[in-house]
């Protein structure tokens, strides 16, 4: 693999690491750099960073490389203003962790989470779809649409959550959330 340093120093000052501060994200649907490589760096399936072979733990440098995530086709990068690097993702870069529910002008908003502190309502811009995971018969597979292409993998705690909201709505199970309806079955 190539050793590709990445100058951060900017878009960390940008993204900002105070936890009271709201969350900003860098332009880069703006951003058309060269291919600089890959990096050994992937993101599991359950959300996890992982960087040649180990865990990345700090939580300020995973929040801050998922700032710069970018999606081209079914290939994902970091991107800078100056470079762009290729990375690992075992599902979808994302991985949505909690759910809050609230009244909005259009009534019932179903705000979520990501471990790397996405904060996204599902709507027609954001929207939930489930599948079945591969090799089972009938596993769901639930996500939602955080950013830029980009899907986050709801966990299965907020699965069951969303299922405790669920009502019948044109013959399947389906939540509503800024006046849209996502069924939590496959096929619709």
């Amino acid at each position: 693999m190539n050793k590709i340093k990445m100058d951060l120093s900017a878009i960390q000052q940008q993204v900002g690491t105070d936890p009271k501060k709201p969350r900003s994200l860098p332009p880069v649907h703006l951003w058309n750099p060269d291919f600089s490589g890959d990096l050994d760096i992937q993101i599991t399936r359950d959300g996890r960073w992982i960087h040649e072979g180990g865990e990345i733990k700090r939580p300020a440098m995973v929040k801050l490389f998922s700032s710069i995530l970018w999606r081209e086709d079914e290939h994902y990068f970091l991107v800078t203003p100056v470079e762009k690097v290729g990375i690992q993702v075992e599902d979808v870069p994302f991985f949505i962790t909690g759910l809050d529910v609230r009244q909005g002008s259009q009534g019932q908003e179903l705000v979520f989470t990501s471990s790397t502190d996405d904060v996204v309502v599902a709507s027609a811009e954001h929207p939930l779809r489930v599948t079945t995971v591969p090799g089972t018969d009938d596993e769901p597979a639930p996500y939602l649409m955080v950013r830029y292409g980009m899907e986050g993998r709801i966990n299965r705690n907020v699965f069951y959550q969303l299922a405790d909201l669920a009502e019948e709505h044109d013959g399947v199970f389906a939540v509503q959330s800024c006046g849209q309806w996502f069924a939590l079955e496959e096929g619709y």
